[in-house]
């Protein structure tokens, strides 16, 4: 009981030192007043003790199975192997919740102690805003959901944790989801404190950028895990059933995408102030409304925790942390518009507003049919579930859209964009991407929208692999490096784009395998007896009959079942089963897979009749699963490159966001012009009206500005004596 109350009595404190934070900051900040706001600092070492204590009271109360408090004994059991009771911390109610606590007490001790520009403005702002987020938590936590709650009694042995959530994949699946949706407060709190400081220029950005990226990292591990655990682990032979919980993870996916891209408009061109803050903040309500859905059971989901009232509190606070946030960005409208306009209609920047718009398009569509069951139930009294049909028709095509986005975009030049290059770089990819779809077409795929993705995604490949080539070449033309050389020094250089470049590559080869799956995948239900076999795709399948074995408190039922070839190549066992539990538990399926890289061969066992060996089979061929998962790892490879910390340029200082994005663009059109983007004379246009808004740089900046104008120099000059040759 000690260690119980040692957790108890740190959440206790917790609850009072957390709300101390925000008041503190915010009356400091008032009143300027330094040592209130040290006082605050102070507080924010103090809860992240008591949050680290009582999460390590809770962990080791699961750990030595002290069934004498109630969440130990709802999801851990004396069966139960140390990795998942470590998994029970998140894998209930209450301590999923303290874990969110956990994580927030870590981000905010982080974020006071990394420094950066600025930070006595922005610091007792920002730690305010995630104190005050956190109240709410510590307030749920102590009086809704306690971990430490007790019983009457201490029972022989616990129910155990689900044992659909006895995965690998489970132990890591909810974490990066986590950090994920905690991780967008962060920069959400930077944004609502550039407004409130009228610092509307991109320092926010620039500030916040890791935060973001690894934030969006985490959660796209977390959408990716959860896709596979499902997939592994439910038996319906899929990934992704547009789960009300799964559209909660999606839909702040979709509005950090969009911010991603999107704040790179704004460092480089002091443009989308307007689009960034309201991605940000709506990325963040999004979180909070996912979380809200999953604790409150106001939508059926597998993945729901509960059907408690906390829902209902979940949204209220949405609620005003959204009008907190419109409040915010209304009252500082004026500082946020954007005084740099579209220069032409074929840019990058264009391409970039259309991207937030296909982005928000998704997010819209799956936002309504996630909260469709709400609203019938509001007019008819009963919830009515949308099916996958509604998204493949809505949501799919504009993907299809963005895909095709992501083709075109590497082409397109900042500011303005040369027709005659882009079509001339589309033709050969726009060729080759055609006749790969007609051959697929011909071969008997007839499917429309998954003949379009095929088409869409051929087309980014070939546009990325023809950019690397190209940045390759200029390259090796301006230095004389060795092809492997130039190519590992081009990516060192600008590991953002190239990282997202990567990152592209990787979701097209994901999309070709959710495409051909989706699209092309086989099912089977069959009923067979020992000695039938049954026969999919290019794999025989012979069942031999049932095995029973009984263990630890569980009946596991067992089919054999031996694959083989369409010529009789025997190519292995597998043995789905069913596992029935002592407890009442609901029964578990155990799904049984062949896989290689072209397909999975996915046998679920549906059904037994004992006295005669029967048994019902779904078999499922799901082709090119693999890319999703391969696809998967890429893209984190990508997304680790885009944060990566680069070598600074010496000659590069800080500037003020015009300055910033002036020599922004100025390497922008080098890098433009030597890739072919924008022709010659418009190369030398530009970089005289650059050279021109260069003069005006006071003296402090001079020394700054001729290294610029040289270099500048330098690339016309150079550029003229290769097309001599």
């Amino acid at each position: 009981m000690i260690i119980g109350d040692v957790g108890r009595i740190a959440l206790w404190l917790a609850m009072l030192v957390i709300p101390y934070i925000w008041i503190v900051s915010i009356y400091g900040v008032w009143k300027k007043n330094n040592r209130l706001i040290k006082s605050a600092k102070r507080a924010i070492i103090l809860q992240f003790g008591l949050i680290i204590i009582a999460s390590a009271a809770l962990l080791t109360l699961l750990l030595s199975l002290n069934f004498r408090f109630a969440y130990v004994a709802e999801y851990t059991s004396k069966s139960l192997s140390v990795l998942y009771r470590i998994a029970a911390f998140w894998g209930g109610d209450a301590g999923s919740l303290l874990f969110w606590l956990l994580v927030m007490s870590i981000y905010l001790f982080v974020v006071m102690l990394v420094r950066h520009e600025d930070e006595d403005a922005y610091k007792p702002i920002v730690t305010a805003i995630i104190a005050f987020v956190m109240t709410f938590f510590i307030l749920i936590v102590n009086v809704m959901a306690n971990p430490f709650a007790t019983l009457s009694y201490t029972p022989e042995n616990g129910n155990g944790l689900n044992e659909l959530l006895q995965n690998p994949g489970m132990t890591v699946h909810p974490v990066n989801l986590y950090l994920g949706y905690i991780g967008f407060l962060v920069p959400f709190a930077y944004a609502m404190a550039s407004l409130w400081l009228k610092k509307t220029d991109a320092s926010w950005l620039a500030i916040t950028r890791r935060w973001t990226l690894i934030a969006w990292l985490f959660l796209s591990c977390g959408i990716i895990y959860g896709a596979h655990w499902s997939y592994e682990e439910l038996g319906w032979g899929g990934y992704w059933s547009w789960d009300p919980i799964e559209n909660a993870a999606l839909m702040p996916w979709l509005s950090a995408t969009a911010f991603l891209h999107s704040a790179m408009i704004q460092e480089r061109k002091a443009m989308f102030k307007t689009w960034n803050v309201i991605l940000i903040a709506l990325t963040f309500m999004l979180t909070m409304f996912g979380t809200a859905l999953t604790r409150g059971g106001m939508i059926w989901s597998i993945h729901a925790f509960s059907n408690g009232s906390m829902g209902f509190f979940f949204m209220l606070f949405v609620g005003i942390l959204a009008l907190g946030s419109v409040v915010m960005i209304v009252w500082r409208f004026s500082s946020i518009r954007a005084s740099a306009k579209l220069e032409a209609i074929v840019s990058k920047e264009t391409g970039f507003l259309l991207n937030n718009i296909l982005f928000l398009g998704m997010l819209f569509a799956v936002f309504l049919g996630t909260i469709f069951p709400l609203v019938t139930e509001a007019i008819t009294g009963s919830q009515m579930l949308v099916n996958g049909s509604f998204y493949d028709t809505v949501v799919l095509p504009i993907g299809v859209l963005v895909i095709l986005l992501m083709a075109i975009g590497p082409l397109l030049a900042w500011r303005k964009a040369s027709i005659n290059h882009v079509r001339r770089a589309l033709l050969w990819p726009f060729i080759l991407s055609l006749l790969a779809t007609l051959f697929l077409a011909l071969s008997g795929y007839r499917n429309l929208l998954a003949l379009a993705s095929y088409f869409a995604a051929f087309l980014v490949m070939l546009t990325i692999f023809l950019e690397f080539t190209q940045g390759v070449m200029a390259r090796r033309q301006k230095t004389k490096e060795a092809i492997v050389l130039a190519f590992l020094r081009m990516i060192r250089k600008n590991q953002r784009r190239y990282g997202g470049y990567i990152v592209h590559l990787a979701l097209v080869i994901m999309v070709i395998g959710l495409t051909s799956t989706g699209s092309f995948g086989q099912k089977i239900t069959v009923n067979l007896k020992p000695g039938q076999s049954m026969s999919i795709g290019d794999y025989v399948l012979l069942y031999h009959g049932l095995e029973t074995d009984f263990s630890h408190g569980k009946i596991d039922l067992k089919a054999d079942v031996v694959v083989y070839t369409g010529q009789g190549q025997t190519l292995g066992l597998l043995k789905p089963a069913v596992t029935f539990y002592e407890n009442g538990q609901q029964p578990a399926t155990d799904l049984a897979l062949y896989s290689t890289l072209l397909s999975d061969l996915y046998v679920v066992l549906d059904g037994t009749d004992n006295s005669t060996q029967e048994a019902l089979f779904d078999v499922h061929l799901n082709p090119l699963v693999s890319m999703i998962w391969l696809g998967g790892y890429l893209f984190v490879f990508g997304a680790i490159l885009c944060f990566w910390p680069e070598r600074k340029k010496k000659e590069i200082v800080e500037h003020n966001d015009a300055k910033q994005a002036l020599l922004q663009a100025i390497n922008d059109i080098e890098d433009d012009f030597a890739m072919g983007k924008i022709d010659q004379p418009s190369y030398q246009m530009l970089s005289q009206q650059y050279q021109k808004q260069m003069a005006q740089w006071d003296d402090y900046d001079r020394e700054e500005r001729v290294k610029i104008e040289q270099m500048l120099q330098d690339e016309i000059v150079r550029r003229l004596e290769v097309n001599r040759v």
